[in-house]
């Protein structure tokens, strides 16, 4: 808030990241801990069920504060404000994502690649600018942000990244919009894993670490939202295809190495 006031006539950049939503690992089961369950208190839910959904209340009340601020300053209509998650919900501190069914209609949450770990919620609000209540069905992650911050500042956007700014499809503008071939996904821990998103196609590899060229699952997300059928055995050739993708997009890292580097 004091920020804001300080650099209300800008122009300025906000990063602010909440904790909210998380657990302490380190309590077990009781590991969703907040000061105040508010209206949950006498809820006949499970402890950490209350606690989970007092987190959420109290950063929205907080972000609610800030959306305020930058009204009573008067900056509301210069100020673009996103909005979004590092990964899906989680299963830890007692969290159970069934429970508020976190997840949608997806499949896994939080270290999961499967889209309910990878895919989150963003929502972008510019009064004037961005169609109120309007929707997009573009594909694209979050590396994408940083050129997109870049065209909104007006400055260049460093070479050689994997991004392409979105403000095309913020400012209603489809026609305008680069689009990814490919997107690429690896995680480090639960025996290494990668994924790739294809236009419709996801393939995902579990298992990495013992076996780097194991079996690749295959899922038509348009058809299978929830990555329920898969059906590698039937496109072979579409799995080759997303085989040579999880060699190619990344770049080899001492520090996160894949099997063989």
């Amino acid at each position: 808030m004091e920020f804001v006031e300080r650099y209300r006539r800008g122009p300025f950049f906000l990063y602010l990241p909440f904790t909210i939503p998380h657990a302490n690992n380190e309590a077990g089961n009781k590991g969703m801990e907040v000061p105040d369950l508010g209206p949950y208190a006498d809820k006949d839910w499970p402890e950490p069920q209350k606690g989970h959904a007092a987190m959420i209340t109290r950063m929205d009340g907080d972000i609610g504060k800030l959306m305020d601020k930058i009204k009573e300053l008067d900056i509301d209509e210069d100020t673009f404000v996103l909005f979004s998650s590092d990964n899906g919900p989680h299963k830890e501190g007692g969290a159970d994502p069934s429970f508020f069914k976190s997840s949608g209609p997806l499949r896994g949450y939080k270290r999961a690649l499967y889209e309910g770990g990878i895919r989150v919620p963003t929502i972008a609000r510019w009064p004037g600018r961005i169609k109120k209540a309007s929707k997009s069905d573009h594909i694209s992650a979050f590396w994408d942000f940083l050129p997109t911050c870049c065209e909104l500042a007006g400055i260049k956007t460093p070479e050689g990244i994997d991004g392409l700014s979105f403000v095309p499809t913020l400012l209603g503008q489809p026609e305008k919009q680069k689009k990814h071939e490919i997107l690429y996904w690896e995680f480090h821990e639960q025996g290494k894993k990668q994924a790739v998103r294809w236009g419709n196609w996801k393939g995902v590899r579990l298992n990495v670490a013992r076996n780097p060229d194991g079996p690749i699952e295959l899922y038509n997300i348009k058809k299978d939202l929830g990555e329920k059928n898969n059906i590698a055995d039937k496109l072979p050739e579409i799995v080759a295809k997303i085989a040579e993708y999880m060699k190619s997009a990344r770049t080899p890292s001492k520090n996160w190495p894949m099997p063989g580097e």
